[in-house]
This record gives structure tokens, C-alpha cells and sequence, in this order.
């Protein structure tokens, strides 16, 4: 399984509509698709999306530093030497959804290797997963139309509301709207990607403390460091580190220091390697965890599902796992499908998937 090439294509596939919250807007899933290649002609496959206003990636970052750092390092090792490729790629500094992608994609090459799905390799819980769906910025009555819209073509029933705004109201509003028009019939939480002040996410709490949220995500951020702790010892459930536990050590300081009483695992940012072991840190702590969503298209859905399925502890929440439906078009040769609020994993060796080259070929920014 000796790894002979690695390639990052750089993709374009537009957003249905544009996808607002407090760090930014998205139009566009401008990602790269990375693919590693073996002595054996076997192929592993991920996704990488680049965050500028989150982690400081582009997607031109992405792959100068795979074609010009990691794969010259890379090639050369046996997929199965992980353990060693995860130092080379650790030397550099950041970079994280450019690494996870690389480690995915060495997953998916073992999979298929040994004729296993990577779901199994990674532990075999259960084969699906419930859905929750992610609303972005916009009135009451237009996000209350679209999780409708979701709930009944899709049976989706968890929400993750965007939140950030101010005035405070303008969020508080929307949850009570969505609470009012589904009553207790769909689970409701909210993440502020660092929108608000603590005293201004304190504000917010109280509004809704009626409203049966289950989560809070990211409210205010990290970096207020002792307003976020005061934040944290009255927030009512569990608040979650996203964006500022993107590695061990910050999942570490956030919930040793306080800061944090739950933890967002993407693998976007932390591939199958690194997810599995802030996993372990978090079940070693007693905290709860959610598989988050990077704005994945379906190939990174599809990483998400696998290792959320995979683990006891990852599939207890429902997973951030449909924003894909955003966009207008994918690469997937067979298109997810969530059904009756779940989706799958996909059946077969590594992570099951097929890209549809007809399409690769036509949204490929490189050529």
C-alpha cells in the first residue's frame, strides 16, 4: 500500500442560497478534493473546505501546501504507517482541514485494502445516524418555512440555529417561532460562532430559557476568557466547544479551564486520527460530544456519517449531516439520501464512494 501520488483538486459548486451566521456568508463550496494513490492502483478519497474566517485557510492554501509540503514528505510511506505520516503532516504549523482530508483519504485507501468499511475499522457501532440541519441567518417566518420544508420532505427533527445577532432579539425570536410552530415535536439548539459578548449571550440564555433548548454552541468567544467562564457556570445545558477546541490540547484547555462543557467533533479539521482521540479525551472526561458540520458537500458528509456511526458516543446526538442540500450540485456518482430523519453509511470497502469524474471535470477550478 506503498502511497505513489497525492492530488488536491480544487472545485466550485455553488449554494442554492447563501448560507449567513455570525463569522461569515457562504456562496459558494469552493473546496478541494483530495485524492491519494497506491502501488496497487487503489484510490482514497476526501474533502477539504477551506474556512478562511475560522481556521485561515483558502482553498489556493490547501493545495500549495499538500502539492508543495505534504505529499513530497508523504509519498513513499505505506497507508498503514499513520502514525508516521500524522508526524510529517503535525511539523506544519495549521493547515488543519488540508491534514484531515490527507488522513481520511489514507483511511479510505486501508478500507478498500483490506475489503472493510472504514466505519468498521474506526468501530462498527451502528450503520446510520439521525440528522440535524443547520439554519442560517434570516426572519422568524422564512426559517420557520425552511425547517418545515426540511421536517416534512426529509423527517429531519433536530435544528441547529444560527444565532449571533444583534440586537439579541432577532435570534430569540427565531427560536421561539420555531419552538411555537413545532411545539416539543423537534430538538432545538443555537450556536453563535462567537457573535455575541458573555453579557450578551447571558442576555439571550435567559430569553430562551423557556424555549427547551439542548445545546449552546459557541456563543461568545473563547478568548474572553473570563467572561466566557462566567458565561459557561450559568449557561442551563451543556455549551459546546466548536471553532476553539480544533486539536487535543485546545479540546484540553477549553474543558479543563472551564470554557466548555461539550465538544464538536468535525472531521473536516481533524480527519479520523485526530477525531478519534478527542473523542477518547471527552469520554475520558464525561463530556458530551456532536458531530459538527464544516459546510461539507457530500463527500465530507459522508467522512462525517462514517465516524460518527462508527462510535457509541458519537452517534447518541443527532449529527450535523444535511447541509449539502444547500448546494446546487455535487460529485457523488450516487447522491446521499437522508431518509425518515437518518442517514447511512455507505455499504462497501473504505468509504463506499464514486466520484462522478462528467462533474469533476466540469466544476475543477485547475484546468
Amino acid at each position: 500500500m506503498k502511497i505513489t501520488r497525492i492530488e488536491a483538486i480544487p472545485f466550485a459548486i455553488p449554494y442554492v442560497k447563501t448560507l449567513k451566521f455570525a463569522s461569515g456568508e457562504v456562496h459558494t463550496a469552493d473546496h478541494v478534493l483530495v485524492r491519494v494513490h497506491t502501488e496497487d492502483g487503489l484510490v482514497g478519497t476526501a474533502e477539504a473546505p477551506p474556512r478562511p474566517y475560522t481556521y485561515g485557510e483558502t482553498q489556493q492554501s490547501i493545495v500549495t501546501v499538500i502539492d508543495t509540503i505534504f505529499a513530497p514528505q508523504v509519498i513513499g510511506h505505506s497507508a498503514l504507517e499513520r502514525e508516521q505520516i500524522q508526524a510529517i503532516l503535525h511539523r506544519t504549523i495549521g493547515n488543519p482541514t488540508a491534514k484531515a482530508a490527507l488522513d481520511m483519504a489514507i483511511w479510505d485507501v486501508i478500507g478498500q485494502a483490506l475489503d472493510v468499511s472504514v466505519s468498521q475499522l474506526l468501530g462498527g457501532w451502528t450503520d446510520r445516524m439521525r440528522v440535524s440541519h443547520m439554519l442560517g441567518f434570516d426572519t422568524p417566518e422564512q426559517m420557520v418555512t425552511e425547517a418545515q420544508a426540511i421536517h416534512e420532505r426529509y423527517g429531519i427533527a433536530t435544528f441547529k440555529v444560527k444565532v449571533g445577532r444583534r440586537p439579541v432579539t432577532l435570534d430569540v425570536d427565531v427560536v421561539a417561532a420555531l419552538r411555537e410552530h413545532f411545539g416539543e415535536t423537534v430538538e432545538l439548539y443555537v450556536d453563535g460562532n462567537r457573535g455575541w459578548t458573555p453579557s450578551e449571550s447571558a442576555d439571550a440564555l435567559r430569553r430562551m430559557a423557556d424555549l427547551g433548548l439542548t445545546l449552546a454552541e459557541e456563543l461568545c468567544p473563547a478568548d474572553d476568557i473570563l467572561g466566557r467562564r462566567w458565561l459557561v457556570g450559568q449557561c442551563p445545558v451543556p455549551f459546546v466547544a466548536d471553532e476553539s477546541a480544533t486539536n487535543p490540547g485546545e479540546v484540553t484547555r477549553e474543558l479543563l479551564g472551564g470554557s466548555a462543557t461539550a465538544v464538536s467533533i468535525k472531521t473536516a479539521r481533524t480527519g479520523f486520527t485526530v477525531s478519534q482521540r478527542i473523542l477518547g479525551q471527552a469520554e475520558g472526561l464525561g463530556v458530551e460530544v456532536v458531530m459538527g458540520n464544516q459546510i461539507d458537500g457530500q463527500v465530507g458528509t459522508l467522512c462525517s456519517v462514517a465516524f460518527g456511526a462508527a462510535h457509541q458516543s458519537t452517534s447518541r446526538r443527532a449529527g450535523e449531516l444535511s447541509n449539502f442540500l444547500d448546494m446546487k450540485d455535487d460529485l457523488l456518482a450516487e447522491p446521499l439520501q437522508i431518509s425518515d430523519g437518518t442517514l447511512s453509511v455507505r455499504r462497501g470497502a473504505g468509504l463506499g464512494l464514486q466520484i462522478d469524474e462528467d462533474k469533476l471535470t466540469h466544476y475543477r477550478q485547475d484546468t
